[in-house]
């Protein structure tokens, strides 16, 4: 496994896509619902929005990643709720794999004196 030659923003395209389908990864849920679950898992630390969420939700749904429909909110609104695919959760696996390669090579790194 190794990085890919690719330009920053792309990265945070790919980890941005990796965090949607990991919060959806148990159950549909609506876009606000996805970036506030990021947020509350990441402390405050990762704060998604709308301009960057809602592209990237019809992205991963336009690449079979998600599947959508209609429902209503905990508010009683109506909202698109947003669930993994099959296609989806064979890449949630894939994303984690080297999400996780490539956080405990930069440890490394970060930890040699």
């Amino acid at each position: 496994m190794g990085i890919r030659n690719s330009d920053p923003g792309e990265l945070l395209r790919d980890t941005l896509d990796m965090l949607i389908l990991k919060a959806v990864e148990h159950g549909a849920l609506h876009g606000y619902a996805i970036a506030s679950l990021i947020q509350q898992r990441s402390d405050a630390a990762l704060k998604v929005e709308e301009g960057a969420l809602y592209p990237a939700l019809h992205r991963l749904e336009v690449r079979g990643l998600l599947d959508s429909g209609w429902g209503l909110s905990e508010s009683n609104r109506r909202a698109k709720y947003y669930r993994l695919t099959p296609a989806g959760r064979k890449q949630l696996g894939k994303e984690t794999a080297r999400w996780k390669f490539l956080s405990a090579a930069i440890a490394r790194v970060m930890e040699t004196a």
